[in-house]
């Protein structure tokens, strides 16, 4: 009576070569080494207010941890299909703080799947590519600096008279929202700057009505 291990018994499964380790080694010398180059452009892209050195060392492991697991399954069969079930129960709950970041990390895990194939060309040259793109557009620096000014005013002719200082001191100028209660008004503004100078936040707070006003750096993305 055949057992489970002559289930599994055949030509195919036992002509599967295992991974020389030289080979093992030069994958992962340069699945470290790609991955190093991908955290030197994380770093150099990098917009965000506080700086995470634990997310590009997350990008490095990645990059072998997946040149790992892709050799493993591209060696035995049997043994791919245990990872499939595995990886299947795994969930990621960590959140995401920056929409780059998820560009990063598939670029990890792409990186450590084309070297585990053996398709050494394609990761190196891919990886520089894609770098090289990356600091050109994510580096780029607008011509106006975006802000968002929010203002405190007692009444409709103070708002007025805000509204109309700024559209005079900024290229552009947009109201993201208006709170209005008794007594105040509360303004939102998006505002594109002529230049570095923020003297005009002084001059405002000093116009009739204006209660405060407050100067904020402002990335493009509003949620309200």
């Amino acid at each position: 009576m055949a057992n489970f291990s002559d289930i599994f018994k055949s030509n195919f499964l036992e002509n599967v070569t295992s991974v020389s380790i030289l080979d093992m080694a030069i994958t992962l010398v340069l699945a470290f080494g790609l991955g190093i180059f991908i955290f030197l452009v994380y770093k150099k892209t990098y917009n965000g207010v506080m700086y995470s050195a634990g997310f590009g060392t997350t990008l490095v492991a990645l990059t072998m941890i997946t040149t790992v697991v892709i050799l493993a399954v591209t060696s035995n069969v049997v043994l791919s299909l245990g990872m499939v079930g595995a990886l299947s129960i795994v969930r990621f709950r960590t959140a995401i703080k920056e929409p780059l970041e998820i560009a990063f990390l598939f670029w990890s895990i792409a990186v450590g799947i084309v070297l585990a194939a053996g398709m050494i060309p394609l990761a190196v040259i891919g990886s520089v590519i894609i770098g090289i793109i990356l600091l050109i557009f994510v580096n780029r620096k607008s011509h106006t600096n975006p802000y968002i000014v929010v203002i405190r005013c007692s009444n409709h002719d103070s708002e007025t008279k805000a509204n109309d200082f700024l559209k005079s001191k900024a290229e552009r100028c947009v109201i993201k929202s208006k709170t209005a209660q008794k007594g105040a008004v509360e303004l939102n503004i998006e505002i594109r700057l002529k230049d570095d100078n923020t003297d005009f936040v002084n001059e405002l707070a000093e116009i009739d009505g204006v209660q405060s006003a407050a100067l904020v750096s402002y990335n493009g993305d509003y949620m309200g």
